[in-house]
């Protein structure tokens, strides 16, 4: 059953939520603690945030289960969530590990969230972003995120997980399910720096690369724990939600 059709069926009431994101927390933990990973390439990462410089940190909506596991418990981060009814779960499920939500998308609330993610950088804090959230098309980067790290200054620093384990939801972005005994991965990428002063040409050039190297990091992290890579929707490709 899909995941809009449960919450529809519970009314998106505060205790069925309630419920429901306990429920999801419990999962996630129980994966973490069955299941062996490995963080790579954290190094450049972790020395932003042992010096208190904040960044942007981006992962494909796909791979959203397990992101808050792979982030520094006592590091504050700041995620943004879509204003969709999914996306309360979600915040409420994000905030059993210490994450905190600003509402808003690209398609809902969208500059207010822009808004309260620059007054989180600003404040030196970290803030999350899913670029290709909350509806696709999958794995592709959306604007909203260079322009974030254009008006901030800050970088954006690209990462992802794959576990041996798992299922493949059959929504519009193949939502990764870890299962519990897996082999597991947190990978991440180099930096991206965008210019204030950056044209529309290089802006776009930041976006590709963003999103180029997603996709390779996610196809890598995939290849290292032995499961066939989650394909991304190919740009100018024809693209229908399926949820």
């Amino acid at each position: 059953m899909k995941l809009s059709s449960v919450l529809k069926r519970i009314g998106y009431s505060s205790s069925g939520l309630r419920l429901l994101s306990t429920i999801a927390a419990m999962f996630i933990i129980s994966v973490r603690l069955t299941s062996r990973f490995t963080t790579i390439n954290f190094d450049a990462a972790k020395s932003y945030i042992d010096n208190d410089k904040p960044f942007i940190a981006a992962f494909w909506h796909g791979r959203l289960l397990m992101a808050p596991t792979g982030w520094p418990r006592r590091i504050p981060l700041y995620v943004m969530v879509s204003q969709h009814g999914d996306g309360e779960l979600i915040a409420r499920t994000a905030a059993f590990f210490g994450v905190k939500s600003i509402r808003g998308s690209t398609s809902k609330g969208g500059a207010n969230a822009l808004r309260n993610m620059l007054k989180a950088l600003k404040a030196g804090n970290f803030v999350g972003i899913t670029p290709d959230g909350p509806r696709g098309p999958r794995m592709q980067a959306q604007m909203g995120i260079i322009t974030l790290a254009q008006i901030s200054g800050a970088p954006i620093f690209p990462a992802t997980y794959a576990v041996s384990r798992r299922k493949v939801a059959k929504s519009w972005d193949k939502f990764l399910i870890a299962l519990p005994f897996s082999k597991g991965i947190y990978l991440w990428g180099e930096p991206i720096f965008v210019p204030r002063d950056a044209s529309d040409v290089i802006l776009r050039d930041k976006q590709l690369a963003l999103e180029n190297q997603l996709n390779n990091l996610s196809k890598k992290a995939d290849e290292l724990v032995g499961v066939e890579p989650i394909e991304p929707i190919k740009r100018n490709q024809n693209f229908s939600q399926n949820k």
